[in-house]
């Protein structure tokens, strides 16, 4: 039976959509479910930020005798065109079942979307904004994914291989073991870094200590993650957007800022989360009755495994111990913590210099993923 193609954008179409990935993966252990109410509220135009400053997008569902069995979204962001001086429409949200047939059709769809809007090729997955989820695991399939990552199944790189796409770049993900103690270096290299630029580590006991630099955490980050591959800097409104999904998150002993001691000046961050994938898992992609239950016991109960969520140095400090700082102020909590191994969340493969800072610790790379890029003929 052929497959057809709709274009959706009521709210309730979004729901069914999201929800079907939910259902794709229901008996995967591996599977990290979303907040339904969350991933509508970033596909709608009228709560998320990217819409009105730079990007436009559709969404795309594939049936077969009426039932949903694949979703895209194409998605432009304009200013990330301007940026990086190229004509390339993004895919995201996407989840087919294991047919070639429903897969050719939703790229299709979206690549004739994305030429009659003169663009010149496709690249993902890839969502409205760098905080968005990205990359398709190549690797690590049999590993519990995370709140931040992306899921799929190993048919998936195959499909798109044998839809044209390439490789655009790698991203690595790193398990590493909580240590015994901070390695001598890290404390060796924190007491000169300390105090040969006057930097001291400002901690933050509750939301309310935290608040007034929120904003700067994320201008911190624009500033340090720049010259990163296909980075765009958030806007203000994006800025804020992100302040209140991420900060009711925090557990807060968890969080370190290292600031310039004359200035006040932030010129460190680092951002860790309690692992919530096991509570998303068994929150099913609902907030209530019962999701909001696991998420807490998540965030404020015992959990071995912590999230590197946001790490980032300003560029003047890079390169400057300054990353040492970060882990001898937090290895401590993660000790009290109870937590047995970190989370790395991606990196870029070619951003070695953030890998190297692994060396220090038992580690291994356990998964992998890829954006790919089409171009058009």
């Amino acid at each position: 039976m052929s497959v057809e193609i709709k274009e959706i954008s009521s709210p309730s179409e979004l729901k069914s959509f999201v929800k079907f990935g939910i259902e794709l993966y229901k008996n995967n252990p591996y599977y990290i479910p979303p907040l339904i109410s969350e991933e509508v509220a970033t596909l709608r135009k009228d709560k998320n930020p990217a819409f009105g400053e730079e990007c436009e997008a559709k969404y795309f569902i594939a049936c077969k005798r009426g039932k949903i069995v694949g979703t895209i979204a194409g998605i432009i962001n304009y200013r990330a065109n301007r940026i990086w001086k190229n004509k390339l429409a993004r895919f995201g949200f996407v989840d087919f079942i294991e047919d070639e047939e429903v897969s050719k059709a939703l790229f299709d769809a979206v690549e004739n979307w994305a030429k009659s809007k003169g663009m010149e090729g496709l690249q993902g997955p890839m969502g409205f904004t760098d905080f968005d989820h990205q990359g398709m695991l190549i690797e690590g399939f049999d590993q519990l994914g995370t709140m931040a990552t992306i899921y799929n199944y190993e048919y998936y790189p195959e499909h798109l291989e044998k839809l044209g796409f390439e490789k655009s770049y790698d991203s690595k993900e790193f398990k590493i073991w909580i240590p015994e103690g901070v390695p001598e270096k890290h404390k060796r290299i924190s007491e000169i870094v300390m105090k040969k630029y006057g930097l001291t580590i400002r901690k933050f006991k509750n939301k309310k200590a935290i608040m007034p630099y929120a904003r700067k955490v994320f201008e911190l980050l624009n500033d340090a993650y720049t010259p990163l591959v296909n980075f765009v800097p958030l806007s203000k409104r994006q800025i804020d957007h992100y302040v209140d999904m991420y900060i009711p998150l925090l557990r807060y002993e968890n969080v370190v800022s290292i600031i310039k001691e004359d200035t006040d000046e932030m010129v460190g961050i680092g951002i860790c989360i309690p692992s919530l994938a096991k509570a998303m898992q068994k929150a099913k992609g609902k907030f209530f009755p019962f999701g909001f239950f696991h998420l807490l016991k998540a965030l404020k109960g015992k959990n071995d495994v912590v999230d590197l969520y946001l790490v980032g140095v300003a560029p003047e400090y890079q390169s400057k111990g300054v990353n040492a700082l970060l882990f001898y102020d937090l290895i401590p909590v993660f000790i009290r913590n109870g937590y047995v191994y970190a989370e790395s969340n991606p990196e870029l493969e070619m951003n070695e210099r953030v890998q190297s800072q692994w060396e220090y610790f038992e580690r291994v790379h356990h998964k992998t993923r890829r954006v790919y890029v089409k171009k058009f003929a």
